[in-house]
């Protein structure tokens, strides 16, 4: 089904694979499809460290005011290049009174003071609108969203914290270096009822664990991409982020000219593909014959089997689930997936097909011929489906695939991101839903844990929940449909864009104001770095994985991201709810101590135990004191940052006084960048017992002239009421510019000390 190749490995005239080469082989490593489109955009004149300038921005309303406010603290005068601002996220404006629409408001009149492109709530997902009106053939688009991936069109993009939308905004470069790139040599055909989703966690499942292609591109070949539609393409495509790649790109053809065609932008293709001889770092293998309908359980989109397998150990498998829920949750909820099997037969509580993954057209016409003419019941079981676009939205009008659902007892809802992280459709307690969507981590769906809620997701292709829905709510696979797919044909109308969405890309007009909602706010004065640090330890989390949704919850805290500090309070709330605290208390002393220049006295009153501890590593350090000594906060992770690319899972730590994160290793690159651009510093620390535990301070002497004189370890000390202990730290590899950022305390200081 999904094999894996280490090591190089040459790809001859597109379909032969080879493990060695008589020809040029520096020549065959500059033949991928990637490293030609990296060459055009990079800056520096060195393939090695790049410095790369992208086509385009994306962003949706949940990151761009944030985003637009720290880029207008740094200088910023106009968009340079397009930049889309897409209502995706907060669109229900259903909580917090007048601030998510507020935010839309400060959108529209932001794109039209910096020349930007304003799509209303409702209107498309971030990325099917970035699909139909943005992507091009050999271009390069930086988001702020993880999903941010367009490889199926042929154009690289790529996923970031706000920060770095901040840099292109500025004219400042993505630096980088050179990726490695795997090879996804596609062969054979899906069987039927075989879905992009099905895919994809097959290969989510052979290569997320292992690290197999974290970091790298990710590049699509072989003689199955022409087996696939374009929709079943960006199916695909659009999970390569579960895999925790950098990127994604795939080979062209007619195919993709004609989904340029159909969308009334035929100059947006370009043929694409690898050279007569490419060189790959290594290999995916996958048999698309071979792949059957898949389900990812609770709670990673990694626990991948097949439907007939979990149907097949439904007993072992739940225990599974309900045991993994033990660990991340604890006593504090219990999962009870096991009750859900009656009479041998798993019993799901909703579907959900919705959004960049599952909202596709072709994705809801092939659910709708496996339920038409049946019933999805009247009992528990609903089904929610949500075109990802408006102009997907009223092909599905037109062609009567909606009036087809909605027969059965299905809910159509307009475009809309919210079942993706939990701010919409979440599910009863101790429900189990199964969702075509992108990601099932813990409470993503909305439940909160620290009320005692718990539901749990299963990402599962449109076709098996409909084949489930049909069964009403009784765990199906659609390879069982005996039906017809009758494959309608896509008519995309761009009218209501022409209508609704405000496109002024390249003409700013600075007459206009930005319309300021009271709930959006600057962001606070962040400190420089000092000579030395004090930090406490205020969390300690030994999982395998920390998400982004556990360092900051999606849902409702949605509704406060244009506000650092009412953001903040839920920083690690379903996580540990007491950091939030434990982090004001450290941070108390930090404000004392820049309040009273660095006095003693008044660190001591406002926490005694800081004192304590950093008199004790001053038998060691004498020159040390509260002048060039900053006092903050750290956690620990074993391997922190999986999932979103949102910059408040580290920016709400540097609110609170966080100086350091220190870990294992980190999940993407994407959460280390937004540590270093929020000043912190992203420390790692070797496999052992750790010489630390929570409660613990860390002092770091002559950290700031560390990071300046680029020293490869760090001298650490852990104060602890046991005594003191020695120990080392790494900060792994760093630009020039991440070291002064991290100086300077955050990217919004550097560029304010570089203008």
């Amino acid at each position: 089904m999904v094999t894996l190749h280490e090591g190089g490995i040459y790809l001859i005239k597109g379909t032969e694979l080879r493990e060695s080469y008589s020809g040029d082989a520096e020549k065959a490593r500059e033949g991928t499809i990637a490293y030609g489109i990296l060459r055009q955009h990079n800056t520096s004149g060195d393939m090695k460290d790049l410095k790369l300038r992208f086509d385009a921005l994306t962003s949706h309303d949940i990151t761009y005011v944030g985003i637009i406010q720290t880029a207008r603290a740094s200088g910023l005068e106009k968009f340079p290049i397009p930049y889309v601002l897409t209502n995706c996220h907060n669109s229900l404006c259903a909580v917090g009174g007048t601030i998510n629409e507020d935010d839309h408001v400060f959108g529209l009149t932001a794109a039209q003071r910096y020349g930007g492109v304003y799509v209303p709530p409702m209107q498309a997902v971030i990325h099917q609108y970035a699909r139909e009106m943005l992507a091009a053939g050999g271009k390069m688009i930086l988001g702020s969203d993880s999903h941010t991936r367009y490889g199926a069109m042929g154009t690289m993009a790529v996923g970031e914290g706000g920060p770095e939308l901040v840099k292109q905004l500025l004219s400042r470069t993505y630096d980088i270096k050179m990726p490695e790139v795997v090879a996804i040599y596609l062969e054979g055909e899906p069987r039927p009822g075989v879905g992009p989703q099905d895919v994809a966690l097959a290969i989510i499942g052979a290569v997320f664990k292992n690290g197999f292609v974290k970091n790298k591109v990710m590049e699509f070949v072989g003689p199955g991409v022409s087996n696939l539609s374009m929709d079943f393409r960006i199916g695909v495509d659009v999970m390569t982020t579960e895999t925790t790649c950098l990127t994604s790109v795939w080979r062209t053809d007619d195919k993709t000219r004609e989904f340029f065609e159909i969308h009334k932008r035929p100059e947006a293709f370009k043929a694409l593909e690898p050279a007569q001889a490419a060189y790959y770092d290594a290999l995916v293998k996958v048999d698309l014959s071979a792949i059957k309908p898949m389900i990812a359980l609770p709670y990673h989109p990694s626990c991948v089997y097949t439907i007939d397998e979990v149907n097949d150990n439904a007993e072992a498998l739940l225990a599974e689930t309900e045991e993994r829920a033990r660990v991340a949750f604890g006593d504090k909820v219990k999962v009870s997936l096991r009750e859900k099997i009656v009479n041998g037969r798993i019993h799901v509580d909703q579907g959900i097909i919705a959004g960049c993954a599952g909202g596709g057209f072709e994705n809801i016409c092939d659910a709708a011929d496996i339920m038409r003419g049946g019933s999805i019941g009247d009992g528990n079981f609903t089904l929610n489906v949500y075109p990802a676009s408006t102009p997907i939205y009223m092909e599905l009008i037109k062609n009567g695939v909606c009036a087809s659902l909605m027969e059965t007892g299905a809910v159509i809802k307009p475009a809309f991101c919210g079942p993706c992280f939990g701010a919409g459709d979440t599910p009863a307690n101790n429900a189990f839903s199964i969702r075509h969507s992108t990601r099932n981590f813990p409470n993503r769906e909305g439940s909160k844990v620290q009320e005692g809620q718990i539901a749990s997701v299963a990402l599962m292709d449109a076709r098996s929940i409909a084949a489930t829905a049909a069964n009403q709510g009784v765990l199906s696979s659609a390879e069982y449909f005996t039906g017809n797919y009758t494959h309608p044909k896509y008519f995309f109308d761009s009218r209501i864009y022409d209508n609704r969405v405000f496109d002024s890309r390249g003409k700013a007009d600075p007459s206009v104001a930005l319309q300021l909602g009271p709930n959006i706010k600057d962001w606070p004065q962040m400190p420089a770095l000092t000579d030395n640090l004090l930090i406490k330890v205020v969390s300690e989390i030994h999982d395998p994985v920390t998400t982004t949704d556990e360092l900051i919850p999606s849902g409702e805290t949605s509704s406060y991201r244009s506000n650092p500090l009412r953001l903040a309070e839920f920083a690690l709330s379903r996580k540990d709810p007491a950091y939030v605290g434990e982090a004001k208390a450290v941070q108390k002393a930090e404000k004392a101590r820049e309040e009273a220049n660095g006095l003693a006295a008044a660190v001591a009153e406002a926490c005694p135990e800081t004192v304590a501890a950093f008199d004790a590593v001053r038998e060691d350090y004498p020159t040390a004191n509260f002048s060039n000594t900053g006092i903050g906060s750290t956690i620990f992770a074993e391997k922190p940052g999986d999932g979103s690319a949102r910059e408040q899972a580290a920016s709400c730590q540097k609110v609170l006084g966080g100086w350091a994160n220190v870990a294992r290793e980190y999940a993407t690159k994407r959460y280390r960048s937004n540590l270093i651009n929020w000043g912190m510093l992203p420390l790692l620390i070797e496999e052992g017992e750790l010489p630390f535990a929570k409660g613990d301070y860390i002092f770091l002497p002559g950290i700031a002239e560390a990071v300046r004189a680029k020293a490869e370890t760090i001298k650490a000390v852990a104060v602890s009421p046991d005594g003191r202990r020695e120990f080392t730290l790494r900060l792994g590899d760093l630009t020039d510019d991440e070291r002064e950022i991290i100086l300077d305390g955050c990217l919004i200081n550097y560029y304010r000390n570089h203008a």
